[in-house]
Protein backbone atom coordinates (compact mmCIF):
# COMPACT_ATOMS: atom_id res chain seq x y z
CA UNK A 1 0.00 0.00 0.00
CA UNK A 2 1.72 3.41 -0.53
CA UNK A 3 0.82 6.23 1.78
CA UNK A 4 1.30 9.79 0.81
CA UNK A 5 0.76 11.95 4.31
CA UNK A 6 -0.38 16.11 3.33
CA UNK A 7 0.79 17.61 6.26
CA UNK A 8 1.17 21.37 7.17
CA UNK A 9 2.55 23.85 9.52
CA UNK A 10 2.35 23.58 13.18
CA UNK A 11 -0.74 25.60 14.84
CA UNK A 12 -2.10 26.18 17.72
CA UNK A 13 -0.78 25.39 21.53
CA UNK A 14 1.49 22.90 23.07
CA UNK A 15 -0.17 19.38 22.20
CA UNK A 16 -2.48 20.73 19.46
CA UNK A 17 -2.64 20.34 16.00
CA UNK A 18 0.54 19.33 15.44
CA UNK A 19 1.32 18.27 12.02
CA UNK A 20 4.92 18.07 11.22
CA UNK A 21 4.96 15.40 14.39
CA UNK A 22 2.06 13.44 13.26
CA UNK A 23 4.43 13.40 9.29
CA UNK A 24 7.08 12.08 11.74
CA UNK A 25 5.62 9.64 14.00
CA UNK A 26 2.86 8.31 11.48
CA UNK A 27 5.32 7.50 8.53
CA UNK A 28 6.96 5.32 11.09
CA UNK A 29 3.99 3.55 12.06
CA UNK A 30 2.72 3.35 8.38
CA UNK A 31 6.10 1.89 7.89
CA UNK A 32 6.12 -0.67 10.22
CA UNK A 33 2.54 -1.71 9.58
CA UNK A 34 3.79 -2.73 5.95
CA UNK A 35 2.93 0.84 3.85
CA UNK A 36 5.60 2.65 1.93
CA UNK A 37 5.17 6.05 2.94
CA UNK A 38 5.67 9.41 1.59
CA UNK A 39 5.07 12.73 2.36
CA UNK A 40 5.26 16.48 2.91
CA UNK A 41 3.92 19.70 4.24
CA UNK A 42 2.54 21.29 1.15
CA UNK A 43 0.16 19.94 -1.55
CA UNK A 44 0.72 17.03 -3.04
CA UNK A 45 1.67 17.29 -6.97
CA UNK A 46 0.90 14.93 -9.89
CA UNK A 47 4.20 13.44 -9.51
CA UNK A 48 3.12 12.38 -5.61
CA UNK A 49 0.33 11.28 -6.57
CA UNK A 50 1.07 8.66 -9.57
CA UNK A 51 1.67 5.62 -7.48
CA UNK A 52 -0.31 6.59 -4.79
CA UNK A 53 -3.27 4.43 -2.82
CA UNK A 54 -4.47 6.49 -0.07
CA UNK A 55 -3.46 9.88 0.98
CA UNK A 56 -4.07 10.95 4.64
CA UNK A 57 -4.77 14.55 5.29
CA UNK A 58 -3.91 16.31 8.59
CA UNK A 59 -3.43 20.05 8.14
CA UNK A 60 -4.98 23.10 8.95
CA UNK A 61 -7.70 24.35 5.98
CA UNK A 62 -6.89 22.31 3.55
CA UNK A 63 -9.66 23.27 1.30
CA UNK A 64 -7.51 26.48 0.30
CA UNK A 65 -6.62 24.95 -2.88
CA UNK A 66 -5.04 26.88 -6.04
CA UNK A 67 -7.13 25.89 -9.43
CA UNK A 68 -3.66 23.90 -9.96
CA UNK A 69 -3.93 22.17 -6.80
CA UNK A 70 -7.84 21.13 -7.45
CA UNK A 71 -7.36 19.62 -10.48
CA UNK A 72 -4.55 17.38 -9.28
CA UNK A 73 -6.63 16.42 -6.09
CA UNK A 74 -9.39 15.67 -8.57
CA UNK A 75 -7.39 13.83 -11.34
CA UNK A 76 -6.32 11.61 -9.04
CA UNK A 77 -10.04 11.20 -7.45
CA UNK A 78 -11.53 10.23 -10.80
CA UNK A 79 -8.74 7.52 -11.18
CA UNK A 80 -10.23 6.39 -7.96
CA UNK A 81 -7.67 7.26 -5.29
CA UNK A 82 -8.48 7.41 -1.80
CA UNK A 83 -8.43 10.54 1.01
CA UNK A 84 -8.31 10.36 4.38
CA UNK A 85 -9.29 13.49 6.19
CA UNK A 86 -8.08 13.84 10.16
CA UNK A 87 -9.55 16.66 12.20
CA UNK A 88 -9.85 20.80 10.65
CA UNK A 89 -8.39 19.71 7.00
CA UNK A 90 -11.61 19.38 5.35
CA UNK A 91 -12.26 23.30 6.77
CA UNK A 92 -11.95 25.91 4.02
CA UNK A 93 -13.71 28.71 1.86
CA UNK A 94 -15.40 26.28 0.08
CA UNK A 95 -17.42 23.49 1.80
CA UNK A 96 -19.61 22.44 -0.62
CA UNK A 97 -17.20 21.94 -3.07
CA UNK A 98 -14.79 20.14 -0.48
CA UNK A 99 -17.57 18.01 0.22
CA UNK A 100 -17.17 16.83 -3.55
CA UNK A 101 -13.62 15.40 -1.90
CA UNK A 102 -14.58 13.77 1.47
CA UNK A 103 -18.37 13.58 1.27
CA UNK A 104 -18.17 16.15 3.99
CA UNK A 105 -16.77 19.22 5.18
CA UNK A 106 -16.55 22.77 7.07
CA UNK A 107 -16.16 26.50 6.43
CA UNK A 108 -13.73 28.31 7.35
CA UNK A 109 -14.26 31.60 9.97
CA UNK A 110 -17.92 29.64 10.70
CA UNK A 111 -18.24 28.98 14.13
CA UNK A 112 -18.66 25.20 14.11
CA UNK A 113 -16.61 23.57 16.21
CA UNK A 114 -16.78 22.93 20.52
CA UNK A 115 -13.04 23.86 21.36
CA UNK A 116 -11.35 21.81 24.10
CA UNK A 117 -14.08 19.18 25.46
CA UNK A 118 -15.36 15.52 26.39
CA UNK A 119 -16.42 14.16 22.95
CA UNK A 120 -17.99 10.97 23.68
CA UNK A 121 -18.59 8.83 20.53
CA UNK A 122 -21.41 6.71 19.63
CA UNK A 123 -20.84 3.73 17.46
CA UNK A 124 -23.54 3.75 15.11
CA UNK A 125 -22.26 0.68 12.65
CA UNK A 126 -20.74 -1.61 15.16
CA UNK A 127 -20.45 -3.96 12.53
CA UNK A 128 -18.28 -2.28 10.09
CA UNK A 129 -14.67 -3.83 9.98
CA UNK A 130 -13.37 -0.39 10.49
CA UNK A 131 -14.71 0.00 13.85
CA UNK A 132 -13.61 -3.45 15.75
CA UNK A 133 -11.73 -2.19 18.08
CA UNK A 134 -13.61 1.56 18.45
CA UNK A 135 -16.20 1.57 21.54
CA UNK A 136 -18.75 3.98 23.09
CA UNK A 137 -15.86 5.56 24.33
CA UNK A 138 -15.04 9.53 25.85
CA UNK A 139 -11.55 11.52 24.72
CA UNK A 140 -10.90 14.65 25.32
CA UNK A 141 -10.31 16.73 22.01
CA UNK A 142 -12.81 18.95 19.54
CA UNK A 143 -15.90 17.97 17.80
CA UNK A 144 -17.70 20.11 14.60
CA UNK A 145 -21.22 20.64 13.73
CA UNK A 146 -22.51 22.48 10.79
CA UNK A 147 -20.92 20.06 8.16
CA UNK A 148 -21.88 20.56 4.38
CA UNK A 149 -22.69 16.95 3.44
CA UNK A 150 -22.50 15.55 0.25
CA UNK A 151 -26.29 14.82 -0.97
CA UNK A 152 -25.74 12.16 -3.71
CA UNK A 153 -24.57 9.39 -2.53
CA UNK A 154 -24.73 10.22 1.01
CA UNK A 155 -22.01 10.05 3.70
CA UNK A 156 -22.02 6.60 5.62
CA UNK A 157 -21.43 7.60 9.57
CA UNK A 158 -19.86 5.01 11.49
CA UNK A 159 -19.83 7.38 14.83
CA UNK A 160 -21.90 10.35 16.15
CA UNK A 161 -21.49 12.75 19.40
CA UNK A 162 -24.02 14.22 21.27
CA UNK A 163 -22.17 18.39 20.49
CA UNK A 164 -21.21 19.22 24.56
CA UNK A 165 -22.64 22.34 26.15
CA UNK A 166 -19.38 24.67 25.03
CA UNK A 167 -19.43 28.42 24.94
CA UNK A 168 -18.62 27.92 21.04
CA UNK A 169 -21.37 25.16 20.88
CA UNK A 170 -23.95 27.64 22.07
CA UNK A 171 -27.48 26.53 20.59
CA UNK A 172 -25.94 23.42 18.94
CA UNK A 173 -25.18 21.99 22.28
CA UNK A 174 -26.95 18.97 22.76
CA UNK A 175 -27.09 18.01 18.57
CA UNK A 176 -26.14 14.41 17.61
CA UNK A 177 -22.83 14.75 14.96
CA UNK A 178 -21.30 12.59 12.53
CA UNK A 179 -17.68 12.65 13.82
CA UNK A 180 -16.49 9.43 11.78
CA UNK A 181 -17.68 8.55 8.63
CA UNK A 182 -16.66 6.59 4.86
CA UNK A 183 -17.84 7.66 1.85
CA UNK A 184 -17.94 6.41 -1.75
CA UNK A 185 -18.53 7.83 -4.97
CA UNK A 186 -17.36 7.98 -8.58
CA UNK A 187 -17.01 11.10 -10.27
CA UNK A 188 -18.23 10.79 -13.82
CA UNK A 189 -16.37 8.79 -16.09
CA UNK A 190 -13.93 7.66 -13.73
CA UNK A 191 -13.44 4.76 -11.11
CA UNK A 192 -14.96 4.23 -7.85
CA UNK A 193 -13.41 6.60 -4.75
CA UNK A 194 -13.15 6.10 -1.37
CA UNK A 195 -12.86 8.92 1.73
CA UNK A 196 -12.52 8.37 5.66
CA UNK A 197 -13.11 10.67 7.73
CA UNK A 198 -12.48 11.21 11.31
CA UNK A 199 -12.90 14.52 13.10
CA UNK A 200 -10.99 14.53 15.59
CA UNK A 201 -6.93 15.16 16.27
CA UNK A 202 -6.96 18.54 18.02
CA UNK A 203 -5.49 16.80 20.98
CA UNK A 204 -2.48 15.27 19.55
CA UNK A 205 -2.02 13.05 22.60
CA UNK A 206 -5.18 10.64 20.99
CA UNK A 207 -3.78 9.51 18.24
CA UNK A 208 -1.62 7.34 20.62
CA UNK A 209 -4.93 5.60 21.73
CA UNK A 210 -5.04 2.11 20.69
CA UNK A 211 -8.77 2.13 19.64
CA UNK A 212 -7.97 5.18 17.70
CA UNK A 213 -4.95 3.75 16.13
CA UNK A 214 -6.14 0.66 15.02
CA UNK A 215 -9.64 2.30 13.59
CA UNK A 216 -6.89 4.71 11.35
CA UNK A 217 -4.62 2.15 10.31
CA UNK A 218 -8.55 0.55 9.07
CA UNK A 219 -9.97 3.19 8.07
CA UNK A 220 -6.79 4.29 5.51
CA UNK A 221 -6.27 0.50 4.24
CA UNK A 222 -10.03 0.81 3.17
CA UNK A 223 -9.84 4.30 1.98
CA UNK A 224 -7.00 2.12 -0.36
CA UNK A 225 -8.81 -0.50 -1.14
CA UNK A 226 -6.94 -2.50 0.68
CA UNK A 227 -8.11 -5.16 2.98
CA UNK A 228 -9.72 -3.29 5.85
CA UNK A 229 -7.10 -5.65 8.34
CA UNK A 230 -4.23 -5.28 6.22
CA UNK A 231 -1.75 -2.63 7.88
CA UNK A 232 -3.22 -4.28 11.58
CA UNK A 233 -2.21 -7.72 10.87
CA UNK A 234 1.40 -6.80 9.08
CA UNK A 235 3.92 -9.10 10.52
CA UNK A 236 7.38 -7.64 9.91
CA UNK A 237 9.13 -10.54 7.62
CA UNK A 238 12.20 -12.34 9.82
CA UNK A 239 15.61 -10.78 8.44
CA UNK A 240 17.14 -13.12 5.82
CA UNK A 241 19.53 -15.67 7.02
CA UNK A 242 23.21 -14.51 7.52
CA UNK A 243 25.42 -15.76 3.98
CA UNK A 244 27.81 -18.18 4.10
CA UNK A 245 26.89 -19.20 7.93
CA UNK A 246 27.03 -22.66 8.88
CA UNK A 247 23.06 -24.24 8.96
CA UNK A 248 21.49 -23.46 11.90
CA UNK A 249 23.63 -19.96 12.91
CA UNK A 250 21.50 -17.68 10.89
CA UNK A 251 21.58 -13.98 12.51
CA UNK A 252 21.54 -13.30 15.89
Amino acid sequence: MHVFIWGGLKSHGVGQHDYPQFLADWSKILTEHGAVVDGALHTPSSADLEHTDVVVIYKGDAGYLSDSEKATLEAYVKRGGGLVNLHDSFCGPDPTYFATLLGGAKKHGEVNFTLDAPIHYTVVDKSNPIMKDMSDMTIWDEAFFLITFAKNPPVHVLANTEIPPTRSAGEHKGEIAPQIWTWEHTVPGGQPARAFVWMQGHTYANFTNYQIERTLLRGIAWAGKKPVDELVNYVTPPPPAGRGMPPGRGAQ
